[in-house]
C-alpha cells in the first residue's frame, strides 16, 4: 500500500515523501503555509513557502523570514513530490495546497470559503484522490446570508446611530475580516476609523492590491464630532480596553459566524451581532468536498466527528487529524493587543 502524502506529527501536518510540513505549529526546517492567520502561520521556521498573493499579509505578521512565494497554480517538484498552490478564497493569499506524487493527489485546504469576496482570489475547486477539509463551522446551522443583506444591514445600524450622534465600533479580526467590512460597507456615511491593530494589515492588503476605503487612527481625528459619526474597526480586545473610552457613549457590534448562535451576542454584552465569516458555512463545506470529488476526506479543526459521521452516512470515507488550528476564534496575538 502507498504512503498517505500527509501524516500527523507532534509538529504538525507532515508529507513524508516531500520532508516539509503544512502550516506547523511546532518550529520546523521547512513549512509550507496555507495563509497568515497566526495559528496556521507561525514564527520560527527555517523556510517558508506560501502564495505570491500572500506574501504582503504574511511579512507583516511574521516579519523578516526567509520566504519563497508561488503564484497560483504554479508548479514545483521537491524530493519527487509535485506541488502548486490554489486559491482558497479566506483571505488574502490564503491557498489549498496541492500535492501530487505516486499518481496520487492529496489537496490540504487550509481554511477556505466558497462565498465571494472582493478583497481575495475566489476559492478554486482542485480534483484530488484525498481531500483534507477543515470544519470550522462544520453544523447544518450554520448557513451564511448573502453580502448584499449582511452589508445593508451593518450600514443601517451605522447610520442609525450617526443619527442618534454615538460612535459605532465593530468589533472583528484585524486580518481579513476588517478588510472585508471595509471592502463592503457604504463609506460615505460617515469617517472610518481604524485600531492600531488594523492599519498594518490595510496597508498589506492595498499593497497586494486589494481596494479599501480611506481609514484613520482615532489620533487623526481632528473635529472631535467625527468621533460621533465614525464606524470604528478594531479587535474585540480593544472594546474591553482603555481605548474605547474615546469614543464615549458608542453602540457596539461584534462580526463573526459565532453570531448564528442564539445567546453569543447576550453573553458578549454585544449591542449588535452580525453573521460574517471567512470560512465556509455548512452548505459551503459540503459543496467543496464535492467539487475535490475525492473518496476519502480527512477532516480538521471544527466540528469534526459531526463532519466526518455525515461523508462516512454519503459513503464517503472518512477520518479526522487532530490539529492545534483555533478555527474562528479570537486571535490572541500581539497584533491585536498593540494600541
Amino acid at each position: 500500500m502507498a504512503q498517505d502524502l500527509v501524516v500527523q506529527r507532534p509538529e504538525g501536518l507532515y508529507c513524508p515523501a516531500g520532508d516539509f510540513f503544512i502550516d506547523p505549529w511546532r518550529p520546523v526546517p521547512r513549512a509550507v503555509i496555507t495563509h497568515a492567520h497566526s495559528d496556521h502561520a507561525r514564527v520560527g521556521n527555517g523556510h517558508y513557502l506560501a502564495s505570491a498573493a500572500g506574501e504582503h499579509v504574511l511579512r507583516a505578521r511574521l516579519g523578516d523570514i526567509h520566504l519563497q512565494t508561488l503564484a497560483y497554480g504554479e508548479r514545483i517538484v521537491h524530493h519527487g513530490v509535485t506541488l502548486s498552490l490554489h486559491p482558497a478564497g479566506h483571505v488574502l493569499g490564503s491557498a489549498q495546497v496541492r500535492l501530487e506524487h505516486g499518481g496520487a493527489v492529496w489537496v490540504a485546504s487550509g481554511d477556505y470559503k466558497v462565498a465571494p469576496d472582493p478583497t481575495c482570489a475566489p476559492f478554486e475547486p482542485v480534483r484530488c484522490d484525498v481531500f483534507i477539509t477543515e470544519s470550522t463551522f462544520g453544523l447544518p446551522i450554520y448557513r451564511w446570508c448573502p453580502d448584499a443583506e449582511l452589508f445593508a444591514g451593518i450600514n443601517d445600524w451605522w447610520a442609525r446611530n450617526v443619527l442618534a450622534g454615538r460612535a459605532s465600533v465593530l468589533a472583528c479580526y484585524s486580518f481579513g475580516k476588517a478588510q472585508r467590512i471595509l471592502s463592503g460597507i457604504d463609506a460615505s456615511i460617515g469617517p472610518l476609523i481604524v485600531h492600531g491593530a488594523v492599519e498594518p494589515l490595510n496597508a498589506a492588503y492595498r499593497a497586494g492590491g486589494v481596494a479599501l476605503p480611506d481609514t484613520q487612527h482615532v489620533t487623526e481625528v481632528r473635529d472631535k464630532a467625527d468621533l460621533r459619526r465614525a464606524l470604528v474597526i478594531c479587535p474585540p480586545s480593544a472594546v474591553a480596553s482603555p481605548w474605547i473610552r474615546r469614543f464615549g457613549d458608542a453602540s457596539t457590534a461584534f462580526a463573526s459566524g459565532w453570531m448564528q448562535v442564539r445567546g453569543t451576542r447576550r453573553r458578549g454584552g454585544w449591542d449588535r451581532g452580525f453573521v460574517l465569516s471567512d470560512h465556509a458555512d455548512w452548505p459551503g463545506l459540503l459543496e467543496a468536498i464535492a467539487a475535490a470529488g475525492a473518496r476519502r476526506v480527512i477532516v480538521t479543526h471544527g466540528s469534526g466527528p459531526v463532519l466526518a459521521r455525515f461523508l462516512g452516512e454519503q459513503g464517503l470515507r472518512a477520518e479526522l487529524f487532530e490539529t492545534e488550528y483555533g478555527g474562528d476564534a479570537v486571535e490572541a496575538d500581539t497584533q491585536e493587543a498593540a494600541a
